[in-house]
């Protein structure tokens, strides 16, 4: 049975117009159903949500805002609703699958729940910049109807003893509250912040919360994981997460793929894509779109209609010298 404050916080939210809490204090309850063994109660009550949600969102055609952060959680999340999806994403055929199951999973989580069973939502996204880990998680999101929440770093890491475990604490009460899909990105820094005035034991006190949270959460939130630096990780990480999804540079089938869909709303003349690709491999896909823009650019600045081939690679070898200029610096 709901608490007496969790009965107050619904009647406060639907007099107050706050669909989002009303949501959230409705998905806490039936947590805690799910926890006392009462599974059939839990799905009847998470049914009943996704199809008022669902009611809404047809009526108004925009996504409902169940996650407007607030109070001092407000300074450690941004929140977005993204209209990415997987299929505008230029991946490998293992990493599309692993991502598509990942989707089916959450489309079927009151199923899987009802089993005793949890979809696959705990994700490390490893690989160089660029290659799409933190695209990925706007696609889920979007695949899925959920908002995005980033954690923000900044307001996170502190150098006040305890003071980041603690803000770690909210984040996790609040993806408990409200599902979405929460990106942890450049995740490396919560276990490598050396710059800190604090000592190295309070780095791996943050950690060890870290480490703690995440495998006693059980919510239906997405937490996803995302770092360009996998060799410093602490290696009891690892066991915490369902999936670890590396992302690589693109081959140059897909630097092909990658072109034709960046410059497929502009119109391109005699185009050897092949060698265009050979000229690109080494470029990640950020580079690569950088890169098509930049012709796309061009052209419109000359009033040309058409981007072609020796534009295309002027704008690639462009952008050749401007990583390796960033790399040596």
């Amino acid at each position: 049975m709901p608490s007496a404050d969790q009965v107050k916080a619904l009647i406060a939210s639907l007099t107050q117009g706050d669909e989002g809490h009303f949501y959230s204090v409705a998905m806490q309850i039936a947590a805690h159903e799910a926890r006392m063994g009462h599974g059939k109660l839990a799905e009847e009550i998470r049914t009943l949500i996704d199809k008022a949600k669902s009611r809404v969102r047809v009526a108004s055609n925009v996504p409902i805002p169940l996650a407007r952060p607030r109070g001092e959680v407000a300074e450690l999340l941004t929140v977005s609703y993204p209209n990415v999806h997987l299929n505008d994403m230029v991946l490998s055929l293992r990493t599309k699958k692993k991502l598509e199951r990942v989707i089916r999973e959450h489309r079927a989580i009151q199923l899987i729940r009802t089993r005793g069973l949890s979809p696959r939502r705990k994700l490390l996204l490893i690989g160089k910049p660029g290659t799409g880990k933190t695209l990925t998680a706007s696609a889920l999101a979007g695949e899925l109807g959920l908002p995005l929440f980033v954690v923000r770093l900044d307001g996170l890491i502190t150098k006040f003893m305890g003071e980041t475990a603690a803000k770690l604490r909210l984040i996790f009460e609040a993806l408990n509250q409200t599902r979405g899909v929460y990106l942890f990105d450049e995740f490396d820094s919560i276990g490598s912040a050396r710059g800190l005035s604090n000592d190295v034991g309070e780095i791996r006190r943050v950690l060890n919360s870290f480490l703690q949270m995440v495998e006693q959460d059980n919510s239906d939130s997405l937490v996803i994981a995302a770092t360009n630096h996998v060799g410093i990780l602490d290696r009891a990480l690892f066991r915490r997460f369902d999936d670890v999804i590396e992302y690589d540079l693109p081959d140059k089938l897909r630097i092909v793929e990658t072109l034709k869909a960046k410059l497929g709303a502009f119109k391109t003349q005699k185009i050897q894509w092949t060698k265009v690709a050979s000229v690109a491999q080494g470029l990640n896909f950020a580079d690569i779109t950088r890169a098509c823009e930049d012709a796309i650019k061009d052209a419109l600045i000359h009033e040309r209609t058409f981007v072609t081939h020796p534009e295309i690679v002027h704008a690639i070898e462009d952008r050749k010298l401007a990583v390796t200029h960033k790399h040596n610096m």
